[in-house]
């Protein structure tokens, strides 16, 4: 893992910034100075052996939820956020903002918020959002037409767009040594999280980013490999029998406790999507098995079937009242005049 001091930021990299192709270029030429391997495949990646620095960070990437006291530099942020800026974004609009956080008392109410305690312990905290106000604005003051608030494909780009700014940002800062995890849950809190920062409307937050200087180095999970992600030019349905080896593959060594109050809850989560007689056979499995599988905890326990379905209604009313129409049929104001 790389981790540079402030001088190297400020005297080595941070002038290489100023070009427009901004972090990407820098990271890959520290990448190539510092690399002793020169000629490289996919066999040595197994052995642990990258080409350089750069690839060795995006596979062994973890997420971190235990930062230490460190505070960030202020000319090593900014260098990290002005890698996000320079992420790839359709008709380089950039429709989207970041709310940077490093009032205690703001994080520890977004850490209760959430239910991560760890949210407040982050030094830095950065709320990424989709912003078309900002757009709207100068169309508006350019004399252009403007309906994106009310395109679904302004919204599909805009979120990837979104997105796209968070990776990029989160890769230049584990480059410098810094530990990250995104907070999805904001999502749940968006009417709370638009009153906190006085977000306007035309402004909807997507994923908080924490940031900060990780008291260890968190071990990266497993993931299913590019023989099962990737298809050759055409989608392959894989076989029952692959996807199960697959998946026990990247979870071998997960498998749960079945306690009695687990139980009640699956099975009660059963009840509700499927029925009775699914509640039956999944409390079925689990007693051959000894234990509750993966599967099981993920969608019996963690992200639960049976509550996450229900908001779809509340949180199109949400984008509605944060001034998005994505959802809705399309009435030009010509009609109306």
């Amino acid at each position: 893992m790389l981790r540079y001091t402030r001088n190297d930021i400020k005297f080595n990299i941070w002038p290489k910034i100023q070009d427009l192709r901004g972090l990407q270029i820098c990271i890959l030429q520290k990448a190539i100075e510092t690399s002793d391997v020169f000629h490289w495949n996919l066999d040595m990646m197994n052995d642990k052996a990258y080409p350089n620095p750069t690839s060795k960070l995006l596979v062994e990437r973890a997420s971190c939820r235990d930062f230490s006291d460190e505070k960030i530099p202020p000319d090593v942020l900014q260098l990290v956020l002005e890698a996000g800026t320079h992420a790839p974004n359709g008709w380089n609009l950039q429709p989207y903002s970041i709310i940077k956080i490093e009032n205690d008392e703001t994080k520890r109410k977004l850490a209760q918020m959430c239910g991560q305690d760890f949210i407040g312990q982050a030094p830095v905290l950065l709320l990424f959002c989709i912003d078309w106000q900002r757009v709207e604005r100068w169309a508006r003051l350019s004399v252009a037409p403007f309906t994106a608030t009310s395109s679904f494909a302004h919204f599909w780009i805009s979120f990837q767009d979104t997105i796209l700014c968070a990776q990029s940002l989160c890769v230049a800062a584990e480059s410098v040594g810094l530990g990250s995890v995104y907070i999805g849950a904001v999502v749940e809190f968006l009417a709370e999280i638009r009153n906190m920062f006085q977000l306007p409307p035309r402004v909807l937050p997507v994923v908080l980013l924490c940031l900060g200087y990780p008291k260890s180095r968190p071990q990266p999970q497993k993931k299913l490999g590019p023989d099962v992600i990737v298809h050759a030019e055409k989608y392959r349905e894989m076989e029952d029998h692959e996807i199960v080896a697959a998946f026990e593959k990247k979870y071998r060594g997960q498998e749960l406790e079945s306690t009695p109050e687990r139980l009640a809850t699956i099975a009660k989560v059963c009840r509700q999507t499927r029925g009775e007689e699914f509640a039956k056979e999944c409390l079925a499995r689990i007693n051959d098995d000894g234990y509750i599988n993966p599967a099981q905890r993920d969608f019996g326990l963690e992200c639960r079937a049976d509550f996450l379905p229900l908001g779809n209604e509340a949180h199109l009313e949400i984008m509605a009242q944060f001034g998005f129409d994505w959802f809705k049929e399309y009435h030009p104001e010509s009609e109306t005049t």
